[in-house]
């Protein structure tokens, strides 16, 4: 009995011995797998957040025949079933008078001064219109073909572009400003605009998250393995007062439809 329990013993330790030599040489191994594993390099692909500053339309679109069509019929049909209107029951009362007045049945005890009043109003309101001049749809800034002025395209929606120096290159695109550890996309954005608030310029952000991104690659000659271009995430925002001052930079921006 004393016998097998010392083997018993003896063949336990024999195995711990082999699992011992077995776990030294697989963690021995192991840490040169680590060793031999690279490091984590960083993107190539620099990250910028970038400013879609849009100008909104002040105009209408001119309509097009067909809309034409459609509003003068709708507006045919409104008139059809339209109750009068507080002057044409003024118009309608004054013309009853107008008519006693012939038949020699009016009160001439009935003040006489406001019978033409409304035939007055209707004077003064078709010389009012005659003077009225409407703005033109085509400005100054459109016959010159300014592409730096926000006065053109009023019907339209114009997005800001600047001229940035890429390498050798001169290229137009959002503007756009380098990413910052610690900073969120929109703070990113944010900075571009006070990069171009000189002028006091004000916008209001059309939320939180990027409207969308895209990306390019640098200039062949400015291109490395560690710096191979960028990642842009752009964030809407309608323009609300200020203007892109030309002092300096002429011609380094445009607003385009």
């Amino acid at each position: 009995m004393a016998m097998s329990v010392r083997r018993t013993l003896s063949g336990v330790a024999r195995g711990l011995r082999r699992f011992e030599r077995v776990w030294a040489s697989s963690l021995g191994s192991r840490s040169l797998v680590l060793e031999a594993a690279p490091s984590k390099r960083e993107s190539p692909w620099r990250l910028l957040g970038a400013l879609c500053l849009q100008r909104p339309p002040l105009i209408s679109k001119p309509l097009t025949p067909l809309q034409e069509e459609m509003a003068a019929l709708l507006q045919q049909i409104e008139i059809e079933n339209s109750l009068y209107s507080d002057h044409e029951l003024r118009a309608l009362d004054e013309a009853q008078r107008l008519a006693k007045k012939k038949a020699d049945l009016y009160d001439e005890e009935q003040d006489e001064k406001d019978i033409l009043l409304v035939q007055d109003l209707e004077d003064m309101w078709e010389q009012k219109f005659l003077q009225f001049k409407p703005g033109a749809r085509i400005t100054e800034a459109d016959k010159k073909n300014d592409r730096t002025s926000l006065h053109r395209k009023l019907d339209r929606n114009l997005i800001l572009l600047v001229r940035e120096k890429l390498g050798d290159e001169d290229v137009w695109m959002l503007p756009q400003t380098e990413w910052q550890p610690g900073e969120t996309l929109r703070g990113t954005a944010e900075r571009t605009l006070s990069a171009l608030s000189e002028n006091n310029m004000e916008a209001k952000f059309l939320g939180n998250a990027p409207c969308g991104h895209y990306k390019f690659k640098f200039p062949q000659a400015m291109r490395t393995e560690s710096n191979l271009g960028a990642k842009v995430f752009f964030f809407k925002a309608l323009l609300l007062s200020g203007d892109f001052t030309q002092t300096g930079k002429k011609g380094r921006h445009v607003w385009e439809p």
